[in-house]
């Protein structure tokens, strides 16, 4: 198809951009030439991947798989010219909200006492299953089951309780746990990646939901009397916050602690790391 370098770093910029004049800005390119290129590598592959209207522009099924995978072939040419100049690059680690909890530090210090020439970069996003899969990083922390489609490996490390997080003077704050039933009358916060839906509660007795895009507005809310929350127990130690309080919640089950990564690892200490967070969490017998 003879489709170059620069045909898949104009479509990755503009999937990150969503717009023809962020995408130039970022290319340092002008937005003709970026539309130039965007027509030739559409030529090329011989199917649309943008749409364009006079007031949007999306990418088309075609176009989100060929971005991501545009991501990860970008990122393997760095990371190649990156070896080759400097030696292996650290190990990047993506995580949404809480990372370990309160086993985070002792796992990354021990670590880097026995992989002292492998350091280890911990990256917190909004969706470290998307920042995967394009490659941002070689693994995530999930609280949520990845699409068997993703194309990942994943292994279950433990398993955590739920809280449920209350404004400070709410009335439930005062207890010393929670039953789903008590927040059925309440509006709840929901964010994809803090392993909680509606779907907790029985059919007919849901309570109302709104979504939130990260724990940062997921704690405004909660503390300002919007929202309560339900969320995995390692948020309680990552993210205190003087207007929230934490409380059990008694009849919630608990949440799966995952590692993903891709079916071809992107760093050769990929399993080693997954070895380690295994030993370190006491994770060896949950299970894939």
């Amino acid at each position: 198809m003879n489709v170059e370098i620069r045909h898949l770093r104009a479509l990755a910029a503009i999937g990150d951009e969503d717009t023809i004049t962020g995408a130039a800005a970022v290319l340092r390119i002008s937005q003709p030439a970026l539309s130039r290129t965007l027509e030739q590598l559409e030529s090329r592959v011989g199917v649309r991947l943008v749409e364009r209207t006079t007031r949007a522009l999306s990418l088309t099924d075609a176009g989100q798989r060929l971005h991501e995978r545009a991501h990860q072939i970008l990122h393997q040419l760095d990371d190649a010219l990156t070896e080759a100049a400097t030696g292996i690059r650290p190990l990047r680690i993506g995580f949404a909200w809480a990372a370990l909890g309160d086993r985070t530090v002792p796992l990354l210090r021990t670590w880097r006492e026995k992989h002292p020439d492998t350091p280890v970069q911990v990256h917190r996003g909004d969706d470290p299953e998307a920042a995967l899969r394009r490659g941002d990083v070689d693994a995530a922390l999930l609280r949520t089951e990845p699409a068997p489609e993703a194309g990942l490996e994943v292994r279950s490390l433990y398993r955590e309780r739920r809280l449920v997080a209350v404004p400070e003077d709410d009335p439930l704050a005062g207890r010393s746990a929670v039953r789903l039933a008590d927040l059925a009358d309440r509006p709840v916060a929901l964010c994809a990646t803090a392993a909680t839906t509606a779907g907790l509660w029985p059919e007919g007795a849901r309570p109302h939901t709104f979504e939130v895009a990260n724990v940062d507005e997921w704690l405004t809310a909660i503390a300002t009397g919007d929202a309560v929350g339900v969320t995995a127990q390692a948020t309680e130690h990552s993210h205190p916050h003087p207007g929230v309080r934490y409380l059990p919640l008694s009849d919630a089950p608990p949440v799966t602690v995952r590692m993903a990564w891709p079916r071809t690892p992107t760093h050769p200490a990929t399993l080693a790391f997954l070895d380690h967070v295994r030993d370190t969490t006491g994770a060896a017998g949950l299970g894939a």
